[in-house]
């Protein structure tokens, strides 16, 4: 991203933090909102339920999700000191931040949860133990946060917006829920005019060689991504399939349920928009229009 490119998203709303965080206002943050409502409206044409979750999440869940051992290099931790009064107070008498800004923190409590890594993994969890009756479909947004080398403004965050629509069920409702929100989504892009290409996709894992999901993926791809530009997701489609049904104990029929799911990077879609289209909110597609208008010729759907 160029300074130039830079200076005409900060006219339009965005600051920028190096930490790879970014604040929005003004047309950038009715952009913003526009993209989740349109992805909204596509849940809605599956009557997805929609729910919210807290920021984080109890690290044995996302163990049992597998994520802890996948993805170590990407968590973030939430931390507090030790909240006795002689451990707040040696805080107090110390530094409090050295010369660099960090924070010199006193003892610590024991860490027992993950910032969200990804918006699905709270309606697993959630769900856990159910025996589904029919096909469950469910949205949520969250904000998620994973480590990477570098930030890049919208590009590239430590903490996005994520919102996801998720499918569980047996393995046939959910085959059948991923052709539909593919063509509601290829639907969609046309009528905006965005161009991008479905490719599959590989997740970084740590240390793939030795992870036994990393060739799974490999062998039977799970993830397919809607690349912008050629190298930027803005979305995703998941099939997980019934490894979420195994480890959080949903079942389908008897069997364990499968799952898949669509995910929307809320601020790669702004960088997206925005370099397609520029940063005049009068050139921006009516998002929530072209959602209805999506989900009608794909499904026959009113939403």
């Amino acid at each position: 991203m160029t300074p130039a490119d830079l200076g005409a998203l900060q006219r339009a709303g965005l600051t920028w933090f190096p930490s790879g965080q970014v604040a929005l206002r003004g047309p950038l943050l009715r952009l913003a909102e526009a993209c989740d409502g349109a992805f909204a409206r596509l849940a809605a044409a599956f009557d997805a339920d929609e729910e919210r979750h807290p920021a984080s999440l109890p690290a044995d869940r996302l163990l049992r999700a597998d994520y802890l051992r996948s993805f170590p290099h990407q968590a973030t931790f939430p931390m507090r000191m030790v909240p006795e009064e002689a451990n707040i107070e040696a805080f107090l008498d110390g530094r409090v931040l050295d010369g660099d800004g960090h924070v010199a923190l006193a003892e610590l409590s024991p860490v027992s949860d993950l910032l969200t890594p990804a918006a699905c993994y709270h309606l697993f969890s959630a769900h856990e133990g159910e025996d589904l009756v029919g096909p469950l479909h469910l949205t949520t947004r969250n904000t998620c946060f994973r480590q990477e080398a570098e930030y890049v403004p919208l590009r590239r965050l430590w903490s996005f917006s994520m919102r996801e629509i998720v499918c569980v069920g047996s393995k046939a409702e959910v085959e059948g829920f991923r052709q539909r929100v593919r063509a509601c989504v290829d639907a969609f892009l046309q009528l905006i005019d965005l161009p991008i290409e479905w490719l599959t996709a590989t997740d970084p894992f740590f240390q793939p060689q030795r992870n036994p999901k990393h060739l799974l993926q490999r062998l039977q791809p799970v993830k397919k991504e809607a690349t912008y530009g050629g190298d930027l997701a803005i979305g995703s489609m998941n099939s997980h399939y019934d490894h979420f049904g195994v480890n959080f104990q949903i079942s389908r029929d008897g069997e364990p349920a499968h799952s898949c799911c669509a995910a929307f990077g809320i601020e790669r879609w702004l960088f997206a928009i925005t370099d397609r289209f520029g940063t005049d909110p009068a050139r921006w597609p009516a998002l929530e229009d072209a959602a209805v208008q999506a989900a009608a010729m794909t499904m026959g759907a009113r939403v």
